[in-house]
């Protein structure tokens, strides 16, 4: 039984800035700076949200609305600030997909640390090594220190491993890409494979169809709120409507 639930849930940023040496010669250089130091930023406001097995969430918004603060948040990278947040179920969480790498080690390192960090035993990481070494297509560039690695290869590694686990509750954030365009086709094949076996989807999309055609529920956030939950139609054609006008 999967479960997240959210009650009366916040979260509050403190903007911590250092004085630059040019705020100092030059004073009032960085009055034009969006927010001051030490200025609190409310990027979730009041969120309750409860999303049982079997729901498919599609969380539409304009850009900076608390979509992918969401995630964050219900993936453990961000504790509350106030409110509640209870998660049950494992989490596979597809939008932090650079972070984490140990940069001195080699790829296949990476993959036994990364497999870990994710809730996997040992055992269970170690016989799927060899899948997801193959999936990554990156053959002998595992034998090489990750620090070496482009940025689409990093991609490639820390997908190959986020989506070869099988999780009950699957955040996703359709704008990260899976890497080259080659990779592309593979990647969203794999992604749709785990959809239909999550017990619980949360998927940030900028696209009204992608809402509709894959969930059964969608939010609208705004300014860190939810403005409206409810079918995907009527919330993305309220939604539209609302940008249009």
């Amino acid at each position: 039984m999967s479960l997240i639930e959210l009650k009366s849930a916040d979260l509050v940023f403190k903007i911590q800035r250092e004085r630059r040496i040019k705020d100092i010669i030059i004073p009032g250089s960085n009055r034009f700076s969006k927010f001051e130091h030490g200025k609190e930023v409310h990027a979730l406001k009041h969120i309750n949200l409860t999303v049982r097995d079997g729901e498919r969430l599609a969380v539409i918004g304009h850009n900076g609305a608390g979509k992918s603060t969401l995630l964050r948040l219900i993936s453990g990278i961000y504790a509350p600030t106030g409110g509640a947040l209870t998660v049950e179920g494992r989490v596979s969480g597809m939008f932090e997909f650079a972070t984490g790498f140990e940069m001195e080690q080699n790829g296949w390192d990476n993959i036994y640390l990364r497999g870990l960090m994710l809730g996997e035993k040992p055992e269970e990481i170690k016989k799927k090594m060899l899948e997801i070494a193959d999936f990554s297509e990156l053959g002998d560039f595992l034998n090489m220190p990750v620090k070496y690695y482009s940025s689409g290869m990093l991609i490639r590694l820390a997908f190959s491993v986020s989506t070869a686990i099988n999780p009950d509750i699957l955040l996703l954030d359709e704008a990260m890409a899976a890497g080259d365009a080659a990779f592309i086709q593979k990647a969203q094949a794999r992604m749709n494979h785990m959809m239909e076996k999550s017990h619980i989807l949360i998927l940030v999309t900028h696209g009204m169809q992608t809402a509709v055609d894959f969930c059964n529920r969608c939010i609208w956030l705004e300014q860190g709120e939810i403005v409206m939950d409810g079918a995907p139609d009527n919330v993305t054609t309220a939604y539209k409507a609302s940008t249009c006008g």
